[in-house]
């Protein structure tokens, strides 16, 4: 069925179009134009969404859970019930994450998050819709004992090819991220052979000096994992791995803008040093999001969860970020516009792990997820896949 979509305004979001007609069949998006300019066909099934915003749906590319759900832990049931909890706040497409786990632990969870992807479904039945799982993200275990976080120490191994393919093969091709500290012994090799797979690299969990992070882009890495936490800080007369990523445009990196795990002055720092481009926006979500306080599962981790703050003996594990919030935050932090905060949950989130053919843009030809908010930012309605 031909459906079209009317609203006050859309985003693409390199563009903004004023009174836009958004027309939709079989979960794709077949024409777009403002009625500014032409008048819309009579005989056709319209939802009009009044003084609101159509964006692309977001994409949350460094997930571990939400709604008392743990990625590496949860049956394909339960990873479906995420899904929907997600969709309620606007993501449409999301990588779930894993964490430092025993090498089988990690491939158990692989296996079960590659059924999900190829499950691939949309409807949960009456208009519920749920949001996507696109992608892997394997954070851990080529880490930083030094720059670790919470990971557990004797999770952590040195980066190797034998152990990453064991990963790929367990994940049946559906690791699309991973998150590596590039100063390990054998990380540039496993670098080279990530990039070589279409993988993209991100740089993190790490003690980097700033030639090691540099040679780790030349050999591949093209991101960055949420920007200044488990990272080597930056010294005037020492960089470090900050300095590549905050002044490298050859790369982009992600940030967590809960104004917990970094301050909003630095976030506000971050998005000057990046751009519109080069910005992207991680919730870093673990299975407490959503739930009252309490203990939570993160993987093999227990986490403690008070007034939203996520902590293991004093240390941030994760966040109860939602992306809808970390889209306003951008907008309260700085001085850019709920667009620009959109296209970093978005478009850029999709480019930096090679999916903007198809997600994080609205044109002709691009699956239908989508997102509508309010002129505050507020989520009132997600659309995937046209559903």
């Amino acid at each position: 069925m031909r459906t079209l979509f009317t609203a006050r305004r859309l985003y693409t979001p390199l563009q903004e179009i004023e009174h836009p007609a958004l027309f939709v069949e079989d979960g794709l998006i077949t024409e777009i134009w403002s009625l500014s300019a032409k008048e819309a066909p009579a005989n056709i099934a319209r939802i009009d969404f009044a003084d609101a915003v159509i964006a692309p749906g977001y994409i949350d590319i460094h997930i571990h859970g939400g709604a008392g759900v743990d990625v590496m832990l949860a049956p394909q049931a339960e990873l479906s019930r995420l899904g929907i909890f997600l969709a309620t706040y606007g993501v449409t497409g999301f990588f779930p994450t894993t964490v430092a786990a025993t090498i089988d632990q990690t491939c158990s969870a692989l296996e079960r998050l590659a059924d999900a992807i190829e499950a691939g479904s949309v409807a949960t039945g009456g208009d519920s819709v749920q949001a996507q799982p696109l992608g892997i993200h394997l954070e851990g275990p080529f880490l930083s004992h030094k720059r670790r976080g919470v990971h557990p120490p004797e999770n952590l191994a040195l980066p190797s090819i034998e152990v990453f393919e064991r990963f790929w093969q367990a994940a049946r091709g559906h690791v699309r991220m991973i998150t590596i500290a590039p100063e390990l012994p054998g990380a540039m090799e496993v670098i080279s052979e990530a990039a070589r797979k279409n993988v993209c690299v991100s740089i993190g969990h790490s003690d980097a000096e700033l030639p090691i992070a540099q040679a780790a882009v030349k050999a591949g890495a093209r991101h960055a994992t949420h920007t200044f936490n488990a990272m080597r800080p930056l010294d005037h007369r020492d960089p470090g791995i900050l300095c590549e990523v905050l002044t490298n445009n050859r790369i982009d990196e992600d940030i967590i803008a809960d104004g917990i795990h970094v301050s909003p002055e630095i976030v506000k720092l971050f998005l000057q040093a990046k751009g519109v481009e080069g910005a992207v926006l991680i919730t870093d979500a673990i299975a407490a999001t959503g739930m009252p306080d309490g203990r939570y599962r993160l993987g093999p981790i227990e986490v403690d969860v008070k007034d939203g703050k996520c902590t293991v003996d004093g240390r941030l594990a994760g966040s109860t970020l939602t992306m809808d919030r970390a889209v306003r935050n951008v907008t309260k932090f700085s001085n850019w516009s709920l667009r620009d905060a959109v296209q970093a949950a978005t478009l850029n989130a999709a480019r930096a792990v090679g999916l903007a053919q198809q997600h994080g843009v609205l044109e002709v030809g691009i699956e239908a997820s989508f997102v509508v908010l309010n002129p505050a930012g507020e989520v009132l309605r997600t659309v995937v896949r046209g559903v």
